[in-house]
């Protein structure tokens, strides 16, 4: 699986009401070769340049961002660009939340989401590194206000901190939905065991650890437990002295809800129809795996870090032998905390994000200084990140982030009516629809507007948001009965019956 690809399709959308002043606030860093007036024509070109995943051969186009958070119905973003192993440049655009007169500033706070495993994964590290965790050692014999539940998994593998933290320790719960404003939160032990209030199941192995890479906000829940109990500190405390404080992360906090006096700062979160969800944010006990509030900018110097670690320029939470185990995969592209990809100058980290109302993403190289951190305030904000980060990929040379092209089929219109109808993917309802010679799918993970699909020959098809293909089957009758759709990367086909 392709890390960058963790964010498949967000909801896409139309329309919205956007403020004037669309840009506040830029931040230039001198500390690149770049002049002012070199930078703002840079951060000009990307905000005007950005990309689909797939363009078709011949016809490649670029759009403004102002275009894209109105046609996804964003209302907020957030940008920083790491360039020569500084940040270049940080810029804020749209509100906080919708209707409101609330200018993004590159101080305005979003909830990181799954952006939180990789700062927390530092943490536990720095325990590994003080002699208080190790590595692979069974969690049970730190772990005292809790255990793992044995069974007939863990019988000969345990469960292990590297295990965790690679999401290959066999535990449920890939993610988390957090609690609205009205809901009762439940503690952390609580959520581990699926008691009530929890709205998740209960974390348990089933799966032989270390035999296979499962993506788990589970396991790393049970990661956050094991550094409460060996420190004796709260969660947000305790990566606040270890990580966020030593990298000058000051906009940044695990605290869940957020206190009062930082609400003022925090960005609403938004739904695919670009209203502000109840309560504008949802709160995640879940800290480690989705609960951590920044900005950009600090994610940027949390990855400036790491490029400065291994290095061995700066070491101001780990040493570079074990920045270099994070940066090290221990199983399907993924290192301690992050995800892995590319080699050489080309190797690169990073992770996504996705919580109620917010989407994001971090990515960056380990070797040449570079990566970007983009966030955004809206259930759509997955697809509107990856087009920034292809513009970003454009003006900065990266080898990631291009546009793939692809050649169009002529195929008679006529045979798409044999595929109109509705699908059950993955228990998502997916639409496909014929109009006026062209065909389009509806429904999650695409949102209530219709999407076209182009073909590359006469059963199989693609859009130009994301490199998803979808393929008809048919049956000896030569009647549709199945649609195959195929996300980005080398995952598997999500197979789905033709339902009417």
């Amino acid at each position: 699986m392709k890390f960058k690809a963790f964010l498949l399709i967000a909801v896409l959308a139309l329309a919205t009401i956007f403020p004037t002043g669309l840009a506040t606030r830029a931040l230039v860093s001198f500390a690149s070769s770049q002049n002012s007036t070199d930078v703002a024509e840079r951060i000009k070109r990307v905000e005007n340049g950005l990309l689909d995943s797939v363009a078709i051969k011949g016809k490649t186009s670029v759009m403004k961002l102002a275009d894209r958070m109105a046609y996804y119905k964003v209302p907020g973003v957030s940008v920083a660009v790491i360039n020569n192993g500084a940040i270049e440049w940080a810029r804020g655009y749209g509100v906080a939340e919708t209707g409101t007169n609330s200018a993004v500033t590159t101080e305005t706070l979003f909830q990181a989401a799954s952006i939180s495993k990789p700062v927390a994964a530092m943490g536990a590290l720095r325990l590994v590194g003080e002699g208080k965790l190790s590595l692979d050692e069974d969690v049970n014999k730190k772990l005292t206000s809790w255990k793992v539940p044995e069974n007939e998994f863990t019988k000969e593998q345990k469960v292990t901190l590297r295990r965790l933290l690679s999401h290959s320790a066999g535990m449920t719960v890939h993610g988390f939905r957090g609690y609205a404003t009205d809901e009762p939160v439940p503690t952390l032990l609580q959520l581990l065991n699926g008691e009530k209030p929890a709205n998740s199941a209960a974390v348990r192995v089933d799966v032989v650890p270390g035999s296979r890479w499962r993506y788990s906000g589970g396991g790393i829940s049970v990661a956050q437990l094991l550094m409460m109990d060996v420190t004796g500190k709260a969660f947000p405390q305790f990566m606040q002295e270890t990580v966020l404080s030593k990298l000058e992360m000051k906009h940044s906090t695990y605290q869940q809800p957020l206190p009062k006096e930082l609400l003022v700062k925090a960005a609403a979160g938004h739904g695919d129809n670009g209203e502000a969800i109840k309560g504008n944010r949802h709160t995640y006990p879940e800290m480690a795996a989705a609960g951590l509030w920044t900005t950009p900018s600090d994610l940027a110097r949390f990855a400036i870090e790491i490029q400065k670690s291994r290095a061995g320029k700066s070491n101001k939470v780990l040493t570079t032998e074990m920045i270099n185990q994070m940066l090290t995969i221990q199983s399907g592209d993924y290192g301690l905390g992050l995800g892995i990809g590319g080699e050489g100058k080309a190797l690169h980290f990073g992770h996504g994000g996705s919580n109620e109302g917010f989407r994001c993403m971090m990515f960056a190289y380990a070797e040449t200084g570079q990566g970007a951190v983009v966030m955004t305030n809206g259930d759509a904000g997955g697809p509107l990140g990856n087009e920034i980060l292809r513009s970003i990929a454009k003006e900065y040379g990266w080898p990631d982030y291009q546009v793939r092209e692809r050649d169009v089929a002529q195929v008679n219109p006529k045979v798409y009516e044999s595929y109109v109808g509705k699908y059950q993917v993955s228990g998502a309802d997916i639409t496909v629809i014929s109009d006026n010679g062209h065909l389009f799918v509806q429904g999650r993970p695409f949102g209530p507007n219709k999407i076209e699909i182009y073909p590359e020959s006469e059963t199989k098809y693609f859009i130009t948001l994301d490199d998803v293909t979808f393929t008809f089957v048919k049956d000896d009758k030569g009647q549709v009965v199945e649609l195959m759709v195929q996300p980005p990367g080398s995952r598997p086909p999500l197979k789905g019956k033709k339902i009417n």
